[in-house]
């Protein structure tokens, strides 16, 4: 209790612990902290304002010593104060803690948003060491496993961007490190000497090192990489709960570095085998004209069940195979299928004349498989013969080839068979045809005649259709027929559900040439 002279009147005895200096008669300056006393002033200064009593108000909070203390003033009557003091210091630290785990949970789920919204590793190593030297340490390293003889590294500075280098050093060499990369529990950091640290470890700029902590990147089975954390000399020391703390997040960084990682490795696979799946492109081979166009029943996907190769003669003199397939099924699993037909019918190439024992021991592979999947196809050998091309084509359960005429004219060629994969023995027709200079065959899949649409939206393209198409491009190149058929095809269907859509065109090339005549005068082009 204190007078308005700032006198005090009267200690308690747990007054007397907190302030031992304190005693009635003597000024409350010298004997209680500042801020109680200063407190105090303003408290008099209020009171013909005020009616007596609490006054919560002008309530005051201070340190004495190394506690908290919050000072609650009731005036009484005769102008003295009576100042009621609570230790604070176990709320404040509570509070403090709540603040900080809000904080940190905070910057954890803004880490796991950031880390996880792409799927690019560099990307991931960029974030993970901004954040970790804007919230964490003065700068940071994120360091991936070695790729060769180096050390793929990114630092940051506190308030710099990454930087991104590589690094020839062994990581033994630094404590702690070599761990870390394999995936072994991190070293304390005070078991870390900073002098221990070499140049590359020190980001330019940086200065001296205070304190270290390295601690794993965890990943999915594999190790990710490992964190550096970096403090400079004169800064508070990494304690205890920070390490914990930067475990937390990398344990969050390894795992989003791991998973673009992984996407990155399996993006590759996948390249690497739809590249085999994928229609190879077309052009001339041996004097003859192929295009082929195809799109799968999904605008999203590349492959599909429908197929095409051409395989050029081996030995000068012989023909050309020209397959179009379809397989039973659509998306993934039916590429997978068509890839297994078109190596087995690759390794059939040296009885390629032959169709009928081709389709039969192709129709054996696949009645031996555990996939059930049937396919139907259409073989076609190719041969320059002078100026026109020969043919010879086989259909197994497959819509039989159209032949385009010059004059206009589209037939059908008669070949007729039965799809492979499901009988035991497979039946095929084999029709001879004759392609003169500027005639054309089309192989088609279904998924042109049955593709769905129109005006009304349910009408199937049509056979019909097809031929008043081909009828329309007499006389034109083989990947211009193959475009203008799938315009229409595209055309037709819209935006609505098709099946997969192929076409393959096979043409004899019209013979045109140029001329000159003494070699001085213009060329002609003649035909």
């Amino acid at each position: 209790m204190a007078d308005a002279q700032s006198v005090l009147v009267l200690l308690n005895e747990a007054a007397g612990l907190v302030f031992p200096d304190a005693r009635p008669g003597s000024p409350m300056a010298g004997s209680v902290p500042s801020w109680l006393s200063s407190a105090h002033g303003q408290c008099l200064s209020r009171v013909p304002a005020q009616r007596p009593g609490a006054d919560r108000a002008s309530m005051a909070q201070g340190p004495v010593g190394d506690r908290a203390y919050e000072a609650h003033p009731t005036v009484r009557d005769d102008g003295t104060v009576v100042w009621w003091l609570v230790d604070d210091t176990d709320h404040r630290l509570a509070r403090e803690a709540l603040r900080m785990e809000r904080e940190r949970t905070a910057f954890l789920t803004r880490a796991s948003n950031l880390l996880l919204s792409s799927l690019n590793l560099d990307r991931c190593m960029d974030v993970t060491a901004q954040m970790a030297a804007e919230h964490l340490a003065d700068a940071a390293l994120v360091i991936a496993p070695s790729r060769g003889r180096e050390l793929p590294v990114v630092a940051c500075l506190r308030g710099g961007t990454p930087t991104v280098s590589g690094v020839s050093a062994d990581p033994e060499q630094v404590p702690g490190l070599g761990e870390a990369l394999q995936g072994f529990p991190p070293v304390p950091s005070r078991w870390i000497d900073p002098d221990t640290a070499p140049a590359w470890l020190i980001p330019e700029g940086f200065g001296d090192v205070g304190s270290i902590v390295i601690t794993p990147l965890p990943g999915h089975g594999v190790p990710a990489g490992a964190l550096v954390l970096l403090r400079r000399t004169g800064s508070e020391a990494f304690t205890e709960g920070e390490e914990v703390f930067a475990r937390l997040f990398a344990a969050r960084a390894g795992a989003a570095m791991s998973a673009a990682r992984l996407y990155a490795e399996q993006a590759s696979i996948t390249e690497t085998l739809m590249r085999e799946l994928l229609p190879p492109a077309l052009h001339q081979v041996s004097g003859v004209e192929y295009a082929g166009g195809y799109r799968p029943s999904q605008d999203h996907e590349r492959i599909g069940g429908d197929f095409y190769d051409v395989h050029p003669a081996a030995v000068e003199g012989e023909a050309s195979l020209v397959v179009l397939g379809d397989v039973c099924g659509k998306g993934l699993e039916a590429a997978v299928m068509t890839g297994k037909i078109r190596n087995t019918l690759h390794a059939l190439l040296p009885m390629a004349d032959d169709h009928q024992r081709v389709l039969s021991l192709l129709n054996t592979s696949l009645l031996n498989t555990h996939n059930a999947r049937f396919a139907t196809m259409v073989l076609a050998s190719a041969m320059r013969e002078e100026n026109a091309v020969r043919l010879r084509l086989t259909s197994a359960g497959h819509p039989a080839p159209l032949i385009l005429r010059c004059d206009g004219r589209v037939e059908e060629a008669p070949t007729r068979g039965t799809l492979v994969g499901a009988l035991p023995a497979v039946t095929a027709e084999t029709a001879l045809v004759t392609l003169a200079p500027g005639e054309t065959c089309v192989l088609y899949t279904d998924g042109i005649t049955e593709a769905r649409g129109g005006p009304l939206g349910g009408s199937m393209f049509g056979e019909d259709r097809l031929r008043r198409a081909l009828a329309e491009c007499a006389g034109l190149p083989a990947e211009a027929v193959v475009e203008r058929v799938q315009m229409l095809a595209s055309q037709w269907v819209g935006t609505g559900r098709h099946d997969d859509m192929a076409v393959v065109v096979i043409s004899a090339p019209r013979t045109n040439h140029l001329s000159a005549v003494n070699g001085h005068t213009r060329g002609r082009f003649t035909a």
